[in-house]
């Protein structure tokens, strides 16, 4: 049977001062009206029921999400005691699923992808899950042809198709978000993708090769699978999963894994894990709780963001160049475009100063 598991744990701090920690960027309602997290369960239910879509976030999160996602059943929505990285909620959403069902087959996306249009998408997921049947040791990921020099994603290699028909390839190897001079080789080489961080595989593959490359990784997973779905199930959780490694997915299987496949992705697809990014989609539309002021508000400036929660509220700047500002009912954040990286450092200054109100 296959079943999807929707990510949505992380807090989204380099979009500060809107993403919060009680309001993580997956809640903020930034497209039309929808939150991203909304946007991509309505993606996957196109194909996926959702009594079959598992969603992994953090324990301060799972009542928000629950009123974002009715239709989800409450049981479906599993909250983290703590953060472990992708290798914690990947591994227990596999433990989940294997106990329903061994031959299950997952779908691990994350909520603050932008994927569009969504057909192209849902028809390699399904692809992927045809491929996974019939080879039930492989995994597969998504590849995102490159527009740019790309600096902040990992990329992977697939090989030239062979023929026109052929839509899986085996991944050569896997990179290291690169420098910039690397990124603009791998640009002009070809053959290089965006790691696109969404896969399908069985359960019990994941489980097997996370207890071969992660061993210290097998006993919490294997007492939270025993103990899931009887009474001690969140005593279990709480007790076994901060003993998970913390440690991303990519770093602990996929680069390890000699069966790993690529689908290459024909659509657009945005992380929407920084400013620039989050501009792409936001318009000065009244309507929406996020509002992108275009440049009739501003005078003499050059590639500058502003964004505000406040419809009504004017933002004026003159003559600033390569500028972010974010305006929100208690916080502004005014910071250059090559400065942006610091913002978590910020608000590490900001917590040591006692001013988590703020955060």
């Amino acid at each position: 049977m296959d079943f999807a598991v929707l990510m949505a744990g992380g807090s989204g701090q380099r979009l500060w001062p809107l993403s919060r920690q009680s309001r993580p960027k997956q809640m903020l309602n930034l497209l039309n009206g929808r939150s991203l997290l909304r946007a991509c369960f309505e993606r996957l239910n196109r194909v996926f029921d959702p009594r079959h879509i598992l969603v992994l976030t953090n324990a301060e999160y799972a009542e928000q999400i629950r009123e974002t996602l009715p239709e989800v059943p409450e049981t479906n929505i599993i909250a983290e005691p703590c953060v472990r990285d992708t290798v914690g909620a990947i591994g227990l959403a596999a433990s989940v699923l294997t106990k329903a069902d061994a031959e299950a087959v997952m779908t691990v996306v994350t909520a603050d992808h932008i994927l569009e249009p969504a057909e192209p998408f849902l028809d390699a997921l399904k692809t992927a899950s045809r491929f996974v049947q019939e080879h039930p040791d492989a995994i597969v990921t998504f590849a995102i042809e490159p527009t740019f020099a790309a600096t902040q994603y990992g990329y992977i290699r697939l090989p030239t198709a062979a023929s026109k028909e052929q839509r899986v390839f085996p991944v050569s190897a896997f990179r290291e978000k690169p420098d910039e001079e690397t990124a603009k080789r791998y640009l002009a080489e070809g053959g290089y993708f965006w790691n696109s961080g969404i896969f399908v595989w069985k359960a019990k593959t994941i489980l097997n090769l996370l207890k071969a490359f992660l061993p210290e990784s097998a006993v919490p997973l294997e007492e939270i699978g025993r103990g899931w779905g009887g009474p001690q199930q969140q005593s279990v959780l709480e007790e076994w999963f901060p003993h998970l490694p913390k440690i991303s997915i990519d770093y602990a299987v996929l680069e390890k894994a000699s069966e790993v496949y690529g689908i290459p992705l024909p659509c657009r697809w945005v992380d929407l894990g920084s400013f620039a990014a989050l501009a792409e989609f936001l318009s000065s539309d009244p309507k929406q709780k996020g509002v992108l002021a275009g440049q009739q508000c501003l005078l003499d400036c050059r590639n500058t963001i502003v964004l505000t929660e406040a419809p009504e509220h004017l933002i004026a700047m003159i003559g600033l160049e390569d500028m972010i500002v974010v305006h929100s009912p208690d916080a502004t954040l005014i910071c250059p475009f090559h400065q942006a990286h610091r913002i978590k450092e910020m608000l590490g200054r900001l917590e040591q100063e006692g001013k988590r109100d703020y955060l």
